[in-house]
């Protein structure tokens, strides 16, 4: 009977410490993938939540809630804001789309020397 409960506190540990090592190990990873995921997902609700806060406004002014001023006020900060991040969104669209025809040039010249060679190579 000794051996039982010998056996199953050392399986109990083995369990209670993997657990432990499950649950804390996230917190010493390097996480620029989530950062780098969480920032793309950040940016998207944030525009979506300013655009929201936006229509919520001016339903507000509509039914009278709001005074012209503060409408005006809070509906310009709020579509700077947006314009802000639809301006950082264009930005690192065209840096991507400029590295990705950058590659393909650059694969295009390499393919025409490479013809060039052959071509010259048989003369």
């Amino acid at each position: 009977m000794e051996d039982i409960s010998i056996i199953s506190m050392l399986l109990t540990a083995v369990f209670v410490l993997g657990c432990l090592y499950l649950v804390i190990i996230p917190f010493f990873k390097d996480e620029t993938f989530l950062d780098h995921t969480r920032k793309s997902h950040t940016n998207g609700a944030t525009k979506e939540a300013l655009l929201t806060t936006l229509n919520e406004i001016e339903f507000e002014y509509k039914m009278e809630k709001l005074s012209e001023s503060d409408y005006r006020q809070l509906k310009k900060q709020y579509e700077s804001q947006v314009a802000k991040l639809m301006r950082d969104e264009e930005t690192s669209t065209e840096k991507a789309i400029d590295r990705d025809l950058l590659a393909e040039v650059e694969r295009e010249i390499e393919a025409s020397i490479q013809q060039k060679s052959k071509k010259g190579g048989g003369k």
